[in-house]
C-alpha cells in the first residue's frame, strides 16, 4: 500500500469525495459494533411516530465516510484524524446515497496539520452533516 500525500503535495482548494448507498444491513451492523441500538434507528414501530416518521441510519455512518475520503484519497494512507466538528443538518434514511466530499481549506507545513471544509450529501444534494476536520498528513522517510 502507498502512503498517502504528504503536507508538501497538499494545497488549499484540493478536493476529493467518496460515495455509498446507506443499507439497512449498515445500520444493524453500526448497531451492532457501537452498541447504540436507539429505537429509532432499528424500531420501525418506535420510529414512525418520532419527528422523522420512520427509521433513520444513526448519523455517525455518514461522518464515518469523511473518516473513508481522508484515510483513502486524501491525503490517503498513513494521515492521522486529529479533530471533527459536525452539525447533523438532516436525517439520513435507509436507501439515501450519501456523498462524503471533503476540501483543504489551510495547511501548515511547520506543524503539518491540515484542515478542510467537510460535508455529506445525499442523493437529492441535501446537505445531512457539515463541518471541519483537521488532521496530520502521512510523512515519508527520505
Amino acid at each position: 500500500m502507498t502512503n498517502g500525500k504528504t503536507i508538501n503535495e497538499i494545497k488549499v482548494g484540493d478536493e476529493a469525495s467518496f460515495t455509498k448507498t446507506i443499507t439497512e444491513t449498515d445500520v444493524y451492523n453500526y448497531a451492532g459494533v457501537t452498541g447504540d441500538f436507539n429505537p429509532a434507528h432499528i424500531n420501525e414501530s418506535f420510529a414512525k411516530e418520532t419527528m422523522f416518521k420512520g427509521r433513520i441510519a444513526h448519523g455517525m455512518i455518514a461522518a464515518g465516510l469523511i473518516s473513508t475520503v481522508l484515510g483513502t484519497r486524501l491525503p490517503g494512507p498513513g494521515c492521522i484524524y486529529v479533530s471533527q466538528d459536525l452539525k447533523f443538518t438532516a436525517p439520513v434514511r435507509f436507501g439515501d446515497t450519501i456523498t462524503a466530499k471533503v476540501e483543504v481549506e489551510e495547511t501548515n507545513i511547520e506543524k503539518n496539520r491540515v484542515k478542510l471544509n467537510t460535508v455529506c450529501t445525499n442523493q437529492k444534494d441535501d446537505v445531512v452533516l457539515k463541518g471541519k476536520a483537521e488532521l496530520m498528513p502521512t510523512v515519508k522517510e527520505e
